[in-house]
């Protein structure tokens, strides 16, 4: 255990990458959407109108780069530390079960992060402009322990897709990611060809309706936690090459 926390820590090494850049970046953002939003309610004076275009805040996704950060992150996480970290003599189980634990720390740090600002949002009616950036309505209208959850199981899956993605650079290169993005795609065409020819529109969305924001969060846990099982087994037989 104290080498898989010595991995963990590794990752921490550089605070740049996991808290300051996103942490200012997601700031930037939050400015941007501040201005305009006021930029907007200002040039609509009627009252009526207004209120459609608060509502209209709602579908803000500007946060979902934070997500994204966190996969390239991820990725980044196993192309360069692997290879400096096996020359320390660090096993590849340990560097894996150790990245794994440094990535659902992050996601845990993020979670909070992202549902006080959420909880701040709401408590201030969006900033005072009626915006909704942390507290979108793609991220449920459920209680605060529930967006904790949701933005949780969000981080984390993002963080394991990203390793397992990455472990297959590392073990087979460009050729590896060809062929994994060449068969996603035939599987994502293919489950869009059975919904098409059995009419299953109305079964899809039905199912989304049945387990709601936080039912299809908990689901996400699913590919994540496969993603996970996956890269452990292909960063076995993985040779770095710098």
């Amino acid at each position: 255990m104290n080498r898989i926390t010595a991995v963990a820590k590794l990752h921490f090494v550089n605070l740049w990458t996991v808290l300051w850049v996103p942490g200012i970046i997601l700031a930037i953002i939050l400015a941007m959407n501040l201005a305009i939003w006021w930029l907007i309610l200002s040039a609509v004076s009627d009252t009526t109108n207004q209120a459609d275009v608060r509502e209209g805040f709602g579908y803000s996704g500007a946060v979902f780069y934070i997500f994204v950060h966190m996969m390239v992150v991820a990725v980044q996480a196993f192309n360069l530390t692997f290879p400096f970290a096996l020359g320390y003599g660090v096993t590849r189980r340990h560097f894996y079960l150790g990245s794994m634990l440094a990535f659902a720390l992050l996601s845990a740090f993020w979670a909070v992060v992202m549902t006080v600002l959420s909880l701040i949002e709401q408590a201030t009616d969006g900033w005072g402009l009626g915006g909704a950036m942390f507290s979108s309505i793609y991220f449920g209208d459920g209680a605060w322990w529930q967006r904790l959850f949701l933005f949780f199981v969000t981080f984390l899956f993002f963080f394991y897709i990203g390793a397992g993605v990455a472990t297959l650079y590392v073990r087979w290169k460009a050729k590896g990611l060809l062929a994994f993005f060449a068969l996603l795609a035939a599987a994502l065409v293919g489950g869009f060809a059975l919904i098409v020819r059995t009419d299953s529109w109305s079964a899809v969305g039905d199912w989304f309706v049945t387990n709601g924001t936080y039912g299809v969060a908990a689901w996400a846990l699913v590919p994540a936690a496969l993603a996970a099982l996956a890269g452990y087994f292909v960063l076995q037989r993985a040779t770095p090459r710098n």
